[in-house]
């Protein structure tokens, strides 16, 4: 048992040591007290205890005491949680769902190993390796474990597909597959383009500059940048993609801790988006990175900034790999946007800061700006036009925009935490793939045909009523929350059938964040608030 207890202690000694300032007592001294409770445990506890698991939580335990960004990763969970920052994972290339017990290919990705060896939408995977995995309570985490692995490495599907009377063999070789971080960009109109943006990886720079260039060859004179949701990632991906809009050096963002000297990241290149009209869109969800970005543009009165104020994190991490392969990703520093606004809402008390969002809404705040109190001290001044902006808890828009609630009724609610949308849509493109082929030759034609009604409707009444027997359908919710369920379910088809970015340029109708800021550009709004051509 001892000498189970070693490699995991050992990781534990080597995190205690780095925090010197952690306790009254010396580094050396809170390692020796640590090492004696774990031993008492080790030789005298009344049961037998896993110390890898006991490790692990002592190490969570530390770290929630520091702030509620610096966490602890243990190691089977490191390749998952760096996917997204990576910009990319080994696997088959494939996006399922787990419908009725079964393992239902949604989309293969193009040019990936799936779609190279015969893979179709629509394929149920129902053998791995000769195992079977229908009808045994699959979970996401279990297709994860058979289908990543390896680059290079085969791994072989059973597959029914309709029309086959028997199932069919793939062997697939994995391969590296993208994780985008564009998730749509196109011409809203003849004179706008829209990216939206969902996290900051390795790849984002790149991303972004392959859809600048189509969006300007497309005629772009104004771009709309959307951050809403987007929970952050990498901070030099923040600062490519800010210098993408600043000129000259102007600073984007700088930082400083205890152990790190204050670092300030600057534009350094001559960008493609430094003099067209930009307005980024912001939520209660965009956090870090989408901070960094939309404080930079804000504070050099380079855009407009609309939405609602955004989660406040000001803090970076700084990923830190131990002995066995875990992680910690630890803070190590405050940044501060470029008029020197600190925007980490406090998190002394960590239920409040847990709740913060919730208490937003219960104080009014996602209806009304008014609701929203800065202290005088908080205040700050941009750095071209002199307007009034604001540090402590997110970057505050320079255009608010309410939270509709008018079609959220308790129906609506079901439908939607119930999974309904994507359940019925994937059955009903089952049963119907060849008939939307025929219908519709191309998206443009989908989205300016399709219409929820008729039997389409009837078909989606009648699924919920089968899914759940309890449930009854109520025609007057659904005509009040109309508008939100017809544009749910037909973004949810399109991408089922076209892909992610479809889904947008179908629900982007109802975004009202989105639609305010096409507002204030019909107005002349951007003009009005003397930010063109300041950069």
């Amino acid at each position: 048992m001892r000498f189970l207890l070693a490699l995991p202690f050992a990781a534990l000694l080597g995190l205690i040591f780095s925090f010197q300032t952690f306790a009254q007592e010396t580094p050396n001294e809170s390692a020796v007290k640590m090492g004696e409770i774990f031993n008492y445990i080790d030789r005298l506890y009344v049961d037998e205890v896993s110390n890898s698991e006991l490790t692990d939580k002592a190490i969570v335990s530390l770290l929630e005491e520091l702030d509620p960004h610096s966490t602890y990763i243990p190691k089977k969970r490191v390749d998952d949680a760096n996917e997204r920052i990576n910009g990319s994972f080994v696997g088959v290339g494939i996006r399922f769902q787990i419908l009725k017990d079964t393992l239902l290919v949604v989309q293969t990705i193009s040019g990936g190993p799936s779609e190279k060896v015969g893979l179709l939408p629509g394929d149920k995977i129902v053998g791995i390796e000769g195992e079977n995995v229908a009808g045994i309570g699959l979970k996401n985490s279990d297709v994860r474990k058979h289908l990543l692995g390896e680059k290079g490495t085969k791994v072989t599907v059973d597959v029914v597909r309709k029309g086959s009377k028997k199932p069919i063999s793939f062997t697939i070789t994995r391969d590296k597959i993208p994780v985008f971080s564009v998730d749509s960009h196109y011409m809203i109109n003849e004179e706008t383009g829209y990216i939206k943006l969902n996290s900051f990886s390795r790849t984002t720079e790149a991303e972004i500059l392959a859809s600048l260039k189509d969006l300007k060859e497309a005629g772009m004179e104004t771009l709309i940048l959307d951050l809403q949701g987007n929970g952050g990632g990498l901070l030099f991906a923040a600062q490519k993609l800010a210098d993408m809009f600043l000129s000259g050096d102007k600073t984007i963002v700088y930082s400083e801790g205890k152990a790190q000297p204050k670092s300030v990241l600057k534009a350094e290149q001559k960008g493609p988006w430094e003099k067209g009209k930009l307005i980024v869109l912001t939520d209660e969800y965009s956090a870090s990175a989408s901070e960094i970005v939309s404080g930079a543009v804000q504070d050099w009165d380079r855009g407009l900034i609309v939405g609602r104020r955004t989660f406040g994190k000001g803090l970076v991490q700084r990923p830190i790999t131990l002995s066995d392969g875990s992680q910690i990703r630890l803070t190590i520093a405050r940044y501060y946007t470029p008029a020197g606004r600190f925007i980490q809402k406090p998190y002394e008390d960590a239920e409040a800061y847990r709740d913060d969002l919730n208490r937003r809404y219960q104080n009014g705040e996602f209806s009304s700006a008014d609701s929203i109190d800065f202290p005088d001290s908080l205040k700050h001044k941009t750095l071209k036009t002199k307007r009034t902006v604001y540090s402590g808890g997110g970057i505050m828009p320079d255009v608010f925009v309410s939270l509709d609630t008018n079609g959220i009724n308790d129906q609506y609610r079901h439908l939607s935490r119930n999974g309904y949308f994507n359940s019925f849509c994937l059955t009903y493109l089952e049963n119907n793939r060849k008939a939307m082929a025929k219908d519709y030759k191309d998206f443009q034609s989908y989205k300016a045909n399709f219409k929820v009604e008729g039997e389409f409707l009837e078909s989606f009444k009648k699924y919920v009523s089968k899914e759940d027997p309890d449930f009854e359908w109520n025609d007057e919710q659904y005509l009040k929350s109309k508008k939100l369920i017809d544009s749910r379910l037909k973004a949810t088809l399109a991408q089922d059938v076209w892909g992610r970015s479809e889904f947008f340029q179908i629900y982007n109708d109802n975004n009202e964040i989105l639609q305010r800021a096409l507002s204030i550009l019909e107005n002349k709004g951007y003009e009005k608030m003397n930010l063109a051509d300041r950069n």
